[in-house]
């Protein structure tokens, strides 16, 4: 069973724009006690606690609980799993749902001095503090962190891993880590990711959000890939992996809402790219959280209808 609670972390930026508001996702048991009964607020299963932890950074007004299916799918392999909204400033003064983006760190004068994105310390804190009280009393691994993200989210989470040495691995979909041309880079600039761990990327052939925002990069339509380049050009050595869905768009992760974020730029979702993510994005975790030796063996030779690329 899996079970969810809310909490707040104070962050960066001015009032009221300046907090996160969570949602921590965990493996539970039910009790079926009167405090469960009027609370709806269920302990942590002890079996395989304590869990993992998984930060998940939506993207820019993706609201979190679009992605409610597919953090659900990751928390029942047994792990913690968080995401959050944060209200705050986009680009060009505009304010929406946001990662959160320290734009100033992104440019050419200041790249590789510090994290991209200032909410994922905050985020830290508050888990600390929440492992620290009821009912996630040392449920909580904070020593074997991954961070993951969708779009803006994953590109954040790229440019930051490094900086959190409790970060074991790190995933995204849609994601990737060109730079656009307003902050001062080159057309076409892939920036190297900060990250010393291993990494998931996922895209869908028919990502027409990524097509969509080739003038922000000083390029056309027509480019490579950006997801594939960041793959091949922005990442270390390391124990990496591409996974590419045929027929999946931006939001093949996320249940899209029309009324807001940019799926109207999107192309056809001819199949649903989100079981078969979580499902490698589950085992990626299981062998780089956990150790899984089984996990590892299955990631080896996962076929899901994905064109996977190691490096």
């Amino acid at each position: 069973m899996i079970r969810s609670l809310w909490w707040s972390v104070r962050t960066d930026g001015d009032a009221p724009f300046d907090t996160a508001h969570m949602k921590v996702y965990y493996p539970a048991v039910a009790s079926r006690d009167d405090a469960e009964r009027l609370t709806g607020v269920f302990a942590p299963d002890p079996a395989h606690a304590p869990y993992p932890v998984v930060i998940f950074l939506s993207g820019v007004n993706v609201g979190q609980d679009s992605y409610r299916r597919y953090v659900t799918a990751l928390a029942e392999s047994g792990f913690a799993v968080v995401t959050f909204d944060r209200v705050a400033e986009l680009f060009g003064g505009q304010r929406g749902l946001t990662p959160g983006v320290d734009i100033d760190a992104a440019r050419p004068s200041t790249y590789g001095t510090r994290p991209t994105c200032p909410t994922i310390p905050a985020v830290l804190t508050a888990l600390a503090e929440l492992n620290a009280s009821e009912p996630l009393r040392g449920a909580l691994d904070l020593d074997r962190i991954a961070l993951g993200g969708h779009s803006a989210g994953g590109t954040v989470v790229l440019q930051s891993a490094s900086y959190f040495p409790a970060v074991r691995a790190v995933f995204a979909w849609g994601a990737h880590t060109m730079v656009a041309t307003m902050l001062g880079w080159d057309p076409g600039t892939v920036l190297p990711a900060q990250v010393n761990c291993p990494v998931l990327l996922g895209v869908g052939t028919n990502d027409g959000v990524i097509t969509g925002s080739a003038d922000r990069y000083g390029e056309g339509a027509d480019r490579p890939d950006p997801v594939a380049r960041t793959f091949a050009e922005a990442l270390p050595e390391g124990d990496h992996l591409l996974a590419v869905v045929p027929g999946a768009n931006h939001f093949g992760i996320a249940d899209a809402d029309p009324t807001a974020a940019r799926a109207f730029l999107d192309g056809p979702a001819e199949t649903d790219a989100l079981p078969g993510f979580a499902r490698l994005t589950a085992l990626f975790l299981r062998a780089h959280l956990r150790a899984d030796e089984a996990a590892r063996e299955e990631l080896a030779g996962f076929d899901d209808g994905m064109l996977l690329k190691r490096r």
